[in-house]
Order: structure tokens, then C-alpha cells, then sequence
């Protein structure tokens, strides 16, 4: 039987790009997923606390932001009182028990772009 043989020819810049691309849809979707969880707990009076969620993305990069003058305020202060459901540490808290879910965001998107 002759020796089989074969030539590889590894494009690892096409390759990286698409693993790249991937990685930050992935922080995005991630992020989008934060901002839901956070928007169930958040402090609701007349809603502008919870519509005032968003999410910006630079790259690899994520943040999930509540832009009221307020935010910070009903975030840090655990001595004021909520509706049952909401409280204070709206975002941290989401953050912590999410971590697991958002990595998984992640990694399927790299899983499902390289399978392309």
C-alpha cells in the first residue's frame, strides 16, 4: 500500500477573524442578556429607571449602564424600600448569579462560527 499523502495549508488569519467576530457578537448578545435579567429587578416607580437600561459595546468590551440621576443612588442604597421583586443592586446581583449563562453566550457563538 503506497504512503498517503497530503497537504495542509493553514489560513490562520481568515480563521481568527471569524473567531474573533464571533467573540464579540457574543459579548453583545451577553450583555443584552445582563441588561434583561437586571431589567426584572430593577426598582420600577414610574418605569424610567428600567427603559434608561442599555448596553454599548467596543470590541471585546461590554458595558451595561442605567443612565438616570438616580441609578448609582437606587444601585448602592440598601436601606431603601422596593416593590416586591425589585431592589437595590439591580445590576451587580444579575451580574454574579449570570456569569455562567453570559460565558456560555460566548462560547456558542465562537462554537457556531467555527463550525461554518
Amino acid at each position: 500500500m503506497p504512503p498517503v499523502r497530503f497537504r495542509l495549508e493553514w489560513r490562520g488569519g481568515p480563521v481568527e477573524r471569524v473567531e474573533a467576530d464571533a467573540a464579540e457578537r457574543g459579548v453583545r448578545l451577553a450583555a443584552e442578556h445582563l441588561l434583561g435579567e437586571s431589567r426584572k429587578l430593577v426598582p420600577l416607580e414610574e418605569g424610567t429607571l428600567e427603559r434608561s437600561g442599555t448596553v454599548s459595546t467596543d470590541g471585546m468590551t461590554a458595558a451595561v449602564s442605567y443612565d438616570t440621576p438616580y441609578a448609582v443612588y437606587q444601585h448602592e442604597r440598601l436601606d431603601l424600600r422596593h416593590d416586591p421583586g425589585r431592589q437595590a443592586k439591580y445590576l451587580e446581583q444579575p451580574y454574579n448569579t449570570e456569569r455562567g449563562t453570559m460565558t456560555e453566550i460566548v462560547a456558542a457563538q465562537i462554537r457556531r462560527a467555527l463550525r461554518e
